[in-house]
């Protein structure tokens, strides 16, 4: 080629190389938004075969993305679960454990008021993950991994407005009797700092709400990209919901509590929208662990499924779980892949463009190629623990149950153990 083509075609090259790096800056790195309700079952949700229930927030996430029919929870109680959330691994590898053994090993199994423990800060969490990258991080709602030292802000998030444990977990609000001077009532934190006690619980979900919309706003203000977790306390149990709500469901006073919460996230998403953030936020919606089944009307339904909360059978791990991307998840689609709670630091982490840490097992898996739809888990094994004990292994379509782990306890019988305990125990002496 003579000298005029060949700077003809250093032109054309340097102009190809200067609209990719406009196109680069012009895409915005994108927001993570989960909703994660607490004891809500594979069959509490229309969008999951129920009959009567009513949730048009989270019937219209399901139609314009993608719906998961084997996702698995971390754990099947609380505490465990949310650390393998936030940390992307198996809890047993955190020490979200308890060393007692069956039955005794119930009253420990999540972190309680007295509890002096919590998340190891050794581990390295989604908000710990996310700063290098400027992101904005926040948990609105139940933490449930200590907060003796061990509060969202002590493990590398940016804000936290919520509770430190769950709403039984102190009296009141629940109705407490003999063993009220064990408990104190469940306080609400701004970050590290007490701003209610006890919670008021017909007004809670309303300030989540309103708290959510302002984290949206101040990470807008400060031209950041977020991460919030909106970790609903409905539907343990004792159930509530605002006045405003109830009496509307036929189901009674969880179907009432599913309204509120799905109201809720109706509202953070019409934020999003008003803000032109939609199309550059993944959206998640889950749930902890399986209903509680034997709390009977109050305690959710699992549908067909085998076990509730605190087994390791699919009642007690197998999640609805819906995620929706304007323009990345293709809309009313379906996937029977098998996924985990756990991938969401993964996934969140190849979205912000940063590495996972190099010095420990990942037990999650990015999970977008199976939101898009292009692409397995990459799950061939799930282990699921209760504490240390391995109980079941999921293998491709096949489970095998190692151990048959047993049902959380009814609350009467926990709250008279921990007394129990407390009052003769040489630990707490």
């Amino acid at each position: 080629a003579g000298k005029s083509e060949k700077i003809a075609m250093w032109y054309t090259a340097i102009a190809a190389l200067f609209c990719t790096f406009a196109f680069a800056s012009a895409v915005k790195t994108p927001n993570v938004v989960v909703f994660l309700a607490d004891d809500l079952g594979f069959g509490d949700l229309p969008a999951y075969g129920h009959p009567t229930q009513v949730s048009p927030n989270i019937d219209k996430l399901r139609a314009n993305g993608i719906k998961l029919t084997q996702f698995y929870s971390g754990a099947p109680i609380c505490s465990p679960s949310r650390g393998a959330l936030v940390t992307g691994r198996i809890p047993a590898r955190s020490g979200i454990v308890t060393g007692h053994p069956w039955p005794e090993d119930n009253l420990f199994r999540v972190f309680y008021p007295y509890s002096t423990g919590g998340l190891p800060d050794t581990e390295v969490t989604i908000g710990d993950a996310l700063r290098p990258a400027n992101y904005s991080s926040g948990i609105i709602g139940k933490w449930h991994l200590g907060h003796n030292g061990a509060l969202p802000n002590d493990r590398g998030f940016d804000y936290f407005y919520g509770l430190p444990y769950s709403q039984d977990e102190g009296c009141p609000p629940y109705p407490c009797k003999w063993w009220s001077h064990i408990w104190p009532g469940v306080p609400v934190y701004r970050n590290d700092q007490i701003v209610e006690q006890p919670v008021n619980l017909s007004t809670l979900t309303e300030a989540y709400t309103q708290e959510g919309v302002e984290f949206i706003d101040r990470a807008v203000s400060d031209e950041k990209p977020f991460f919030l977790l909106m970790a609903y306390d409905q539907v343990h149990v004792p159930l509530f919901a605002n006045p405003a709500f109830l009496n509307k469901s036929p189901r009674g006073l969880i179907g009432d509590a599913i309204i509120e919460m799905d109201t809720s996230i109706g509202a953070i998403m019409d934020h999003l929208k008003a803000k032109g953030l939609e199309e550059d936020t993944l959206v998640i919606f889950t749930s902890d662990n399986g209903a509680w089944t034997d709390q009977k009307q109050f305690g959710g339904n699992n549908g067909m499924l085998r076990g509730q909360k605190g087994e390791t059978w699919e009642g007690g791990i197998r999640e609805p779980m819906i995620a929706a991307w304007p323009g990345v998840i293709k809309p009313g689609t379906i996937s029977h892949e098998v996924a985990s709670m756990m991938d969401i630091l993964p996934t969140v982490l190849k979205l912000a463009d940063v590495p996972l840490p190099a010095d420990r097992v990942i037990d999650g898996q990015d999970m977008l190629p199976v939101l898009k739809g292009v692409d397995d888990s990459g799950h061939e094994f799930l282990f699921h623990y209760r504490d240390r004990h391995l109980c079941a292994v999921r293998y491709k379509q096949y489970k095998a149950h190692l151990k048959v782990c047993a049902v959380v306890l009814p609350q009467t019988t926990l709250a008279r153990g921990i007394a129990h305990y407390i009052t003769h125990s040489r630990a707490y002496q």
